[in-house]
């Protein structure tokens, strides 16, 4: 597998709710205790990864969004964020702000990209083209394990950031809506260029997982994470969900041992 070398790129993908921040959690701890450096970016408007990694209220207070810092992106794109017709730079610097806009635990750095809050997430604006460009460094450029936990819809994400994407994981709960939305991502993703796209199931009870397994014949799945109230209670306290979970945890590790034998075909 070539990601071995440069780190792997996942971006973990679905419709709210469905745990994909859960997954994305479990998959950088399990990164970050094989002593890899991982870099963890929320590219989800609600921001929750850092509560999953086990980051304080007081910490992730410190952490302010990239597209919340406004002065930086003046300084990068030479334009006021927020303002409209203005000449802004289509090529911003990016390759410092991993190592100097982060929260750091335990070999896990945090990343919060925030999102532009006028005109959509894909607008031609100052805001926008710094969080694309840097999403693109983050993939391309990154020597580190990189998890990108994102918003249901890649519309955010261009060709050459997707394609370069080891991985797109598309978590569905139990349920027609999710499995829907999960047939919306993978169109998307192919759209882009994009073949390695997976499914994990979350919140599966016992005796769904076979009839499952059959309503997502459209797509590879990696595995399932059971429904597990001690994640629910983790969610609810904001602790850690790989310290409050072994049961998790243990799918957790099958999940990344079956993405990376397929990965190395």
């Amino acid at each position: 597998m070539a990601s071995n070398e440069k780190g792997i790129k996942v971006a973990v993908s679905g419709k709210g709710g469905v745990g994909k921040t859960t997954l994305s959690a479990l998959l950088c701890w399990l990164y970050a205790r094989e002593r890899k450096k991982v870099l963890a970016v929320d590219a989800d408007p609600d921001a929750n990864l850092g509560s999953a990694l086990g980051f304080s209220p007081e910490e992730l207070k410190s952490l302010v969004p990239i597209a919340q810092h406004r002065q930086l992106i003046k300084e990068r794109t030479g334009a006021e964020p927020g303002i409209s017709g203005q000449m802004f730079s289509l090529n911003p610097r990016v390759d410092d702000i991993p190592d100097r806009y982060v929260l750091e635990k335990e070999g896990i750095k945090l990343l919060q990209m925030g999102t532009v809050t006028r005109g959509g997430g894909g607008c031609a604006c100052p805001e926008g083209t710094l969080l694309k460009h840097l999403l693109r460094h983050l993939v391309v450029k990154r020597e580190e394990a990189v998890v990108v936990d994102m918003e249901a819809g890649l519309e955010h994400l261009g060709r050459g950031t997707a394609e370069s994407v080891d991985a797109f994981i598309v978590v569905v709960e139990p349920g027609q809506r999710s499995i829907q939305t999960a047939r919306d991502v993978v169109r998307l993703a192919r759209d882009l260029g994009v073949e390695r796209v997976y499914a994990v199931v979350n919140k599966v009870r016992e005796g769904q997982e076979e009839v499952l397994r059959e309503q997502l014949d459209f797509l590879p799945l990696l595995g399932v994470l059971p429904f597990d109230l001690e994640a629910v209670s983790a969610d609810l306290e904001g602790r850690a969900v790989f310290e409050a979970s072994p049961r998790l945890v243990a799918a957790a590790e099958g999940i990344k041992e079956e993405l990376e034998r397929l990965l190395a075909r």
